[in-house]
């Protein structure tokens, strides 16, 4: 497949990672929590929490590049993940989409490559007392009322 890493930028000059969008993973494990990443200090938004994930390569759906990347980032096992829905922001010249899945059986991630500082799994309510990513910050109080919808 044709990498996706590059940088696209806007038409505001702001840039965004992979040529042809990005997605990331958000699992929720019922009894311990969403999985974030800590990102690595030379990363964009370097510092701050958020989902393993990344650009996606050419021809590949947004569920296929979020799974791929949270096996390449944090030995996160395709198989012991649901998808339950995924949550776009389309900015017309780039997309991120967050795949989100409940993790049907336990898995212990670890750190497969530089990306990250730490992986942990948070309680949903504990999230928000994280530096976050800007960009899971503001989609979070939206992904949270969907998963607690699908709770109920």
């Amino acid at each position: 497949m044709d990498s996706g890493d590059a940088w696209v930028e806007g038409p505001d000059g702001q840039r965004f990672w992979g040529r042809f969008g990005a997605a990331g993973l958000l699992v929720h494990d019922l009894r311990r929590g969403i999985l974030l990443q800590h990102r690595a200090d030379w990363s964009h938004f370097g510092g701050t929490w958020g989902l393993p994930g990344g650009a996606r390569h050419a021809g590949e759906s947004a569920v296929e590049g979020a799974l791929r990347e949270a096996a390449e980032e944090a030995a996160v096992p395709p198989d012991a993940v649901h998808v339950l829905f995924e949550s776009v922001l389309d900015l017309g010249f780039w997309s991120y989409t967050t795949v989100v899945g409940q993790a049907v059986r336990p898995f212990e991630p670890h750190m497969a490559d530089v990306e990250s500082i730490e992986l942990r799994w948070v309680p949903v309510n504990e999230v928000t007392a994280l530096p976050l990513h800007p960009g899971f910050a503001d989609a979070w109080p939206q992904l949270r009322a969907r998963l607690t919808a699908l709770s109920d």
